[in-house]
């Protein structure tokens, strides 16, 4: 029986104001992969618990990431370049110096934690992308797409998409997916209910054995 994952909090300072990670790593991890939360809430959602615990077990060092607005307590986001402004220094800061967590690197989060990982994927040279619920468009506006951050997702990438999304169907963002892309479809909504666990584990099963690691 293999050991127990090693789980540690880091405080990393950021642009603006320290951010969080939160780091669970196996003795030998495959690779890391790194993921951000929505901008309407923090790291419990289902599908980030059910990402790090499925790829935590399939070996790989998993790390959730606190914004510093939510570490700062403050109950909105702030605006898109300032969440990359401080997704960037977090990440370089886990697989770098001393104590670095090992590549390949895989990036993502939910919702606006994957559009973070997708404008950010270039400058930090990932490996792969994990997107859950990537918000295509703003509900009931389908015109205002967000189609060109999506573009940017690295090559391999994996979306995991809820059925009934009005952020965007699966319907909606398979036309949008770039090269390398896969999604998958998941029974739900933008936030996942409890019911869609056993599917969310599936999906993010196949995921894990799929991952350039």
């Amino acid at each position: 029986m293999s050991a127990p994952a090693r789980e540690t909090v880091r405080e990393i300072e950021t642009p603006g104001g320290p951010g969080r990670a939160h780091v669970q790593r196996p003795t030998r991890p495959r690779g890391t992969v790194v993921l951000g939360h929505g901008a309407g809430g923090g790291l419990g959602a289902i599908d980030l618990a059910i990402a790090r615990e499925v790829l935590v077990g399939a070996g790989w060092a998993v790390v959730l990431v606190e914004q510093p607005w939510l570490v700062a307590g403050r109950k909105v986001a702030g605006r898109p370049p300032t969440l990359d402004a401080a997704w960037v220094p977090i990440v370089e800061a886990l697989v770098t110096g001393r104590g670095r967590l090992p590549r390949p690197l895989v990036v993502g989060g939910r919702s606006a934690g994957a559009r973070v990982a997708c404008r950010t994927a270039g400058p930090l040279e990932a490996d792969a992308g994990l997107l859950l619920s990537f918000p295509l468009h703003l509900p009931g506006q389908p015109e205002k797409l967000r189609a060109h951050e999506l573009a940017l997702a690295p090559d391999p990438s994996w979306v995991v998409q809820g059925t009934h999304d009005t952020f965007g169907t699966p319907d909606e963002v398979r036309p949008h997916l770039p090269a390398g892309t896969t999604l998958i479809e998941v029974p739900g909504a933008h936030s996942f209910p409890k019911g869609s666990r056993s599917a969310l584990t599936e999906a993010l099963g196949t995921i894990a054995g799929m991952l350039p690691g």
